[in-house]
C-alpha cells in the first residue's frame, strides 16, 4: 500500500467542501501514516470545476465526471453529487476505485443492492456518507449501552427535523422529485440518517408501522413559475421494533418550522437513560437509577479527550467538535479500511441497503395501513 491515496470528488457544494477539508485535515488530526491527496475535482463544468479546485485545493479538476471515475491516477472516489448516484458509483467501481458516497446511496433499493454487488465482487472499499454517529459523544453513547451503563433496553425515540422546506414558496427542486430522489422525501433524506443512527446504537429493525404526509402539496417551478404538485412526502412518522426486541419511533420533518439541526435521540434502559441532540453535539444528557437518590437526576456530560475521537481535534474538555470533524472521522475509517487497519467498515453499503429497505417497509406500511417486515 502506498503512502498516499489520491482522492477525486464529485461536486463541490456544502458535501463536497466538507470533504475536501477532511482530506486535508485527517492526516494531520489523526497522524496516519497513509496521507490523502486531494488530487481532482469535478463540477458540472470545466469553469466552475477550475474555480472549485483552486478554491478548495485539488490539483486538478474536470467538467465530467466521467474523466474523474476513469483517471488511472485516482484512488477513491467521492460522491458529493445530488442524487442519482448509481452511474458514478458503478463506473468509480469498474475502474478499480474505492468510493465513499453521499446518502440515501440510490434512488430505490435495486440500485443500492446493485451497487452494493458491485463493490463486493470488485473488491473495493465502498462507503456511505452517515457521518452523524462520527461524533465523541453518539460514540461513547455506544459504549454505555454495550457496556451495561444503561441496563436492558427498552425503548429507543429518534427525531431528525429541519425547516429548510418550511417556506410553501420555495421553488420545488430535485428533493421532492419521484424520478430524482425517489418515492421517499423526507423519510428517505432525513430518514436516512435517523434510521442509520438507531442501526448504529441499537442494531437492526424488525418491522414498521408508518405514516406520512405532504404538507405543502404544491410548490412554484422555478422556471415557470406555475405551482406543480410535491411528489413525496415532507414528514414521516415510524413505529418500530428492533429485532433485539426493543421497541420505540422515528419521526423526520423537512417542514418543522424553527428546528435547523434537529437530530436527536432518547435511550432508554432499566437501569438508565442517555439523550443527545445534535444542535448540541458536544454533550450528552445521562440519568443512573444507581446514583445516589439524594442527587439523582440527569446529569450534563461535555465532552472531552476521556471520550473516542475528542483529544484528536482539542486536547482540553469542554470545547467541542463540530461537523465537519465527524466527516474527517468519516474519511479516517475509510483510510483504515483501504489499508486493513480497519477490517469493520460502518457504515458500508451494506448498511445502506439496509436503511433502504427500511424505507421501502415504512413505504409499504404506508400503502397497506398495517405492521410491515424490514425485507
Amino acid at each position: 500500500m502506498s503512502d498516499r491515496l489520491r482522492f477525486g470528488v464529485i461536486g463541490a457544494g456544502f458535501m463536497g467542501k466538507a470533504h475536501a477539508l477532511a482530506i486535508h485535515s485527517v492526516g494531520a488530526v489523526f497522524g496516519l501514516d497513509t496521507r490523502p491527496v486531494a488530487e481532482m475535482m469535478a463540477t458540472s463544468s470545466d469553469a466552475s470545476a477550475a474555480r472549485a479546485a483552486q478554491r478548495l485545493g485539488f490539483a486538478r479538476h474536470t467538467g465530467d465526471w466521467r474523466q474523474l471515475v476513469s483517471d488511472p491516477d485516482i484512488d477513491v472516489v467521492s460522491v458529493c453529487a445530488p442524487l442519482p448516484h448509481r452511474d458514478m458509483v458503478l463506473e468509480a467501481i469498474a475502474n478499480g476505485k474505492h468510493v465513499l458516497c453521499e446518502k440515501p446511496l440510490a434512488t430505490h433499493t435495486d440500485e443500492a443492492i446493485e451497487m452494493q454487488a458491485a463493490a463486493e465482487q470488485a473488491g473495493v472499499v465502498a462507503m456511505v456518507g452517515l457521518n452523524y454517529p462520527k461524533t465523541p459523544a453518539s460514540q461513547f453513547a455506544r459504549e454505555l449501552i454495550a457496556d451495561g451503563s444503561l441496563g436492558e433496553i427498552v425503548s429507543f425515540r429518534g427525531v431528525h427535523v429541519e425547516d429548510f422546506l418550511a417556506d410553501p414558496d420555495l421553488p420545488i427542486d430535485w428533493r421532492m422529485k419521484r424520478d430524482e430522489a425517489g418515492e421517499a422525501g423526507a423519510l428517505g433524506d432525513l430518514g436516512s440518517h435517523c434510521i442509520g443512527m438507531s442501526h448504529w446504537l441499537l442494531g437492526s429493525i424488525r418491522e414498521v408501522m408508518a405514516e406520512t404526509r405532504i404538507v405543502h402539496r404544491e410548490r412554484p417551478d422555478g422556471e415557470t413559475g406555475q405551482r406543480v404538485p410535491v411528489e413525496n412526502d415532507d414528514q414521516a412518522e415510524l413505529l418500530v421494533r428492533f429485532e433485539n426486541g426493543v421497541t420505540g419511533s422515528l419521526y423526520v420533518s423537512r417542514v418543522a418550522t424553527g428546528h435547523k439541526m434537529g437530530l436527536s435521540y432518547e435511550v432508554v434502559g432499566t437501569e438508565g437513560t442517555i439523550v443527545f441532540d445534535q444542535e448540541r453535539l458536544s454533550e450528552l444528557q445521562f440519568y443512573s437509577r444507581r446514583d445516589d437518590a439524594r442527587t439523582q437526576g440527569f446529569c450534563r456530560i461535555p465532552i472531552g479527550p476521556a471520550h473516542p475521537d475528542y483529544g484528536a481535534f482539542c486536547p482540553a474538555p469542554g470545547h467541542g467538535t463540530g461537523y465537519n470533524d465527524t466527516v474527517t472521522v468519516e474519511i479516517r475509517d475509510l483510510i483504515a479500511a483501504i489499508t486493513g487497519d480497519q477490517p469493520k467498515l460502518w457504515p458500508s453499503f451494506a448498511d445502506a441497503v439496509y436503511v433502504h429497505r427500511v424505507v421501502d417497509a415504512a413505504l409499504a406500511s404506508v400503502r397497506d395501513g398495517r405492521w410491515t417486515a424490514v425485507g
